[in-house]
Order: structure tokens, then sequence, then C-alpha cells
């Protein structure tokens, strides 16, 4: 196993071959990051890992969060290139078309409850044992983790639950010297707006660069800052 000592700091970053995840991927290797990157396409992973070789290690997993046995092979790829991870950003995540409850099909409930915060868990979960005093994971919730849409039903429910998830996670690694925190952007220019509204006015949302500059600044803060949650919208009202 290599020494940690003498390796670049190291990124997990799910859902990263697009949107808020592959921007901050790129902020992150352009900032000394050995970058990894997963999610479900692997050639758009394939594609994303190698741009981001141009500024340093890079490398594409596919991974599908739902599903223990996938998260698992995943971190066996990652401690075989890895000898500790420092930043784990769970950012995997999916929406829904817009639905009143009586109208939200039990399978699109399951999908977004199962990827966006069953994910969440897993992934957590089978990082901790690389993660180490100074290390950082940061959780992807939106503004829906606080704030309910009508609606969205199944992606409020997944992100309040990741609210309570990241809470208590908190007070479990305080102790250990893991950061843990809270990512609520508002609007955001992703594709993600595609599922459910189409025609949504992205100019007026905030760049997923922008997100991902924050997140880096959080993450770089020195240890003795408390940091709890990162919020940062659009100066535009979108929604």
């Amino acid at each position: 196993m290599p020494d940690a000592r003498s390796q670049p700091k190291t990124a997990l970053i799910t859902g990263g071959g697009s949107g808020i995840g592959l921007a901050l991927a790129r902020t992150f290797s352009s900032n000394g990051y050995s970058v990894t990157i997963s999610g479900r396409d692997l050639k758009r992973l394939q594609a994303a890992a190698n741009e981001l070789r141009s500024n340093g290690p890079a490398s594409a997993i596919s991974c599908d969060v739902r599903h223990p046995a996938s998260v698992q092979k995943m971190f066996q790829e990652i401690a075989a290139q890895h000898a500790a991870l420092d930043v784990l950003i769970n950012n995997a995540g999916v929406a829904h078309g817009l639905a009143p409850v009586e109208q939200l099909p039990v399978e699109t409930w399951r999908e977004v409850i199962e990827t966006n915060l069953t994910g969440m868990f897993l992934v957590t979960r089978a990082a901790l044992p690389l993660m180490r005093a100074g290390s950082t994971i940061v959780n992807n919730l939106s503004i829906a983790a606080t704030r309910p849409f009508a609606g969205m039903s199944a992606y409020n429910a997944s992100k309040f639950g990741g609210m309570g998830f990241t809470q208590a996670l908190r007070e479990e690694l305080r102790q250990k010297g893991i950061r843990v925190l809270a990512l609520l952007p508002g609007a955001t220019s992703t594709e993600i707006w595609n599922q459910f509204w189409a025609d949504a006015p992205k100019e007026k949302m905030v760049p997923a660069e922008a997100v991902a500059q924050a997140v880096l600044h959080a993450v770089s803060a020195p240890a003795n800052t408390t940091i709890e949650e990162i919020r940062i919208g659009p100066t535009v009202g979108v929604l």
C-alpha cells in the first residue's frame, strides 16, 4: 500500500461525471488533489477523468451507490491505489418529475431515496476506514434539505433525511477529528433541472463552478475552524 505521507491529498467525488460533481472534480484537481470520480455512466466518467489528468492524478470508477456490492468494489479499487482518503464528497443524486404524493409511483420514491439517502450512507460507511483526523466529508444536500417544495416529496424526503444523517455523523466523528459538512446550494445551473423543469432559467442560477470553489474554501479551512454548513445561492431569485 502506498505511503500516505508521499502522496498528494486524495478526494472521492460521487456523481463526478457532470454538473456540480464535475465542477468539484475540476476544482480539486487543479488545486493539487488526486481525484477519483464515480458514477453509473462509465463513458462519461472516463472522458472527465482524461480531462482531469491534465492537472494530475485522476481515476474513474463505475459505481451504483444504491448497491452495497458496487460500493464495496469501488472502495477495494480505491484502497489499492491510496493509503488514505482526505476528502469524501457525497454528490451522487437524482431528482424526479413534479408529482403530488397520490400520483408519485413507488418505484420513483425508491429510486430517489436509495440514491440520495441510502447511497450516501453506503459510501460513507465504506469510506470511513480510509479516513483519519483532518479529513473531511461533504454531503451535497441542496436547499431542499431545509425548504419543502410541492410536487417534490421524494426529493425533499431524501434531502431532509440526508441532513439528519449528516448531523448524526458529525456528532459521531467529532472526537475523531473528521469534519462533516452539509452543502446547501440554491438553484444551480446543472442538468438535473431537465428532470422536472426543462425551461428553468439557468442563466439566473449560480454556476456549478462557484459551488465548487465554496466547497474547496471550506475544506481548506484550518482544522480549528468551526464550519458545519456551506450555503451558496444565486443573487437573483429563481424559486
